[in-house]
């Protein structure tokens, strides 16, 4: 029986870990799973975001994120807002994968 359960996990987190970041960009606030505001400076943010450009780029909740057209095929939604007091996340998009990556740790949570 604990193997079972042992099997089930393994293959679960291979499947977690071979997929990456699949985002896609709400048309409203309410069919997102959360809402960002893009910041002007990297030091404002909580995410910096690097789109890469082939699925097989994108993190792990790392800030490497791929950006697809339908919703059935992300892991999250996202609706931009306006204001930034409006945003669950603040985002700076960055020219470099290096640079991607979490300064807010503790909202890293709204994208597991």
């Amino acid at each position: 029986m604990k193997s079972k359960y042992l099997l089930l996990i393994l293959t679960l987190l291979i499947v977690t870990i071979s997929f990456g970041q699949k985002i896609h960009i709400s048309d409203y606030k309410s069919g997102a799973d959360l809402t960002a505001y893009v910041v002007d400076y990297e030091s404002q943010a909580d995410l910096l975001v690097y789109r890469v450009e082939y699925e097989s780029e994108a993190g792990i909740n790392d800030g490497n994120w791929f950006f697809v057209q339908f919703q059935s095929q992300s892991d999250k939604s996202i609706f931009f807002v306006d204001y930034e007091s409006q945003a669950d996340i603040k985002i700076y998009y960055v020219q470099y994968e290096s640079q991607a990556g979490w300064k807010t740790t503790t909202k890293k949570l709204f994208l597991e």
